[in-house]
């Protein structure tokens, strides 16, 4: 039999606390720049012992949001189980100082409660989420996506009585449109549940949370913003740069294709590339810091499958004002 060490957190996992954390919207809620998101390289065909590794170093440096959904793994759930186990192997000491999110939205079982934003989806999956991560509540629960059929006051209204219910403690949503957004934003402050946080992809490839006035429309209204994606899955590293590696996420992910990298965005990728170099900095340093320097934004969502990637994030963010 192995015995396992028991898990101790970095005594000085808060020393840069002033430099590490930013004001989420006009809440009391404080967020790392840098965010650990369990989209990719937590699920069941990922070797737990590193995702532990990951997670340990990540709350070492003081990175505490860990941002999950119901259908992340794969298989769906994946993630939301191997958070469970690290609550209750490493974690559970730490509650208190980790800010865990989660969605629903997605498709997720079969038949028609099992996605888009009925209250019976939202309220069922939220209670699968708390078991799978074996926790009593979540502090932030989105909306994953617009649900054009379902009225909106029905989603929100079981965004306002889940946290009536304690069973979040805060809400955000995901990619909903403009116009939606601003009705979400009413609806939930007439019923004393401001919306927290907007998530959606922003990028030096992709822009369009800019484009369409959401993050304007965030940091005039107080609501926080946090962009997965900032790295476009790899695309602003210097990963692909010289050709597709063997072992690259392109050469066996779904999301990211190798006709995705057209010689017109490889061509650009490398100027950029060049640009961040005058600047001392590499190309994934420079399109994490050109997000955190957008008005309104508060965390990028980085997904990392290697300890190397999240020492190399953290310390990117520690020169983004």
């Amino acid at each position: 039999m192995i015995l396992r060490e028991p898990y101790l957190a970095d005594s000085q996992r808060y020393q840069n606390q002033d430099k590490i954390y930013r004001r989420c919207g006009r809440s009391g809620v404080m967020l790392p720049k840098v965010s650990l998101g369990f989209w990719h390289n937590f699920g069941d065909a990922d070797a737990y012992q590193r995702s532990r590794a990951i997670t340990h170093y990540a709350f070492d440096h003081g990175v505490t949001h860990f941002d999950l959904a119901n259908n992340y793994g794969p298989p769906y759930g994946a993630a939301e189980e191997t958070l469970g186990r690290l609550m209750d192997e490493d974690f559970r000491p730490y509650r208190d100082e980790l800010f865990i999110a989660t969605k629903a939205g997605y498709d997720m079982w079969p038949g028609p409660y099992g996605d888009w934003g009925s209250r019976k989806y939202l309220f069922a999956s939220l209670e699968q989420s708390l078991k799978r991560m074996k926790l009593d509540y979540v502090d932030l629960f989105y909306s994953h996506r617009y649900d054009p059929v379902t009225p909106l006051e029905e989603t929100l209204q079981a965004l306002v009585d889940i946290v009536k219910q304690g069973k979040a403690l805060y809400v955000g949503i995901s990619r909903w449109p403009l116009e939606a957004l601003k009705t979400a934003k009413e609806y939930l402050a007439a019923r004393d549940v401001p919306l927290l946080i907007y998530q959606d992809k922003l990028n030096l490839i992709e822009r369009e949370p800019l484009d369409n006035g959401v993050l304007e429309y965030c940091a005039e209204n107080g609501i926080g913003f946090i962009s997965f994606s900032p790295l476009a899955q790899g695309l602003l590293t210097d990963r692909y740069l010289n050709g597709i590696p063997d072992d690259s996420r392109m050469t066996h992910s779904q999301f990211l294709r190798p006709e995705n990298l057209t010689p017109e965005l490889l061509a650009k990728l490398r100027t950029m590339s060049a640009e961040a170099q005058k600047n001392g900095q590499t190309l994934s340093d420079s399109a994490l810091q050109w997000i955190l320097n957008q008005r309104g934004v508060t965390s990028v969502l980085v997904g990392v499958s290697k300890v190397e990637q999240m020492e190399k994030n953290i310390k990117a963010v520690l020169g983004a004002g």
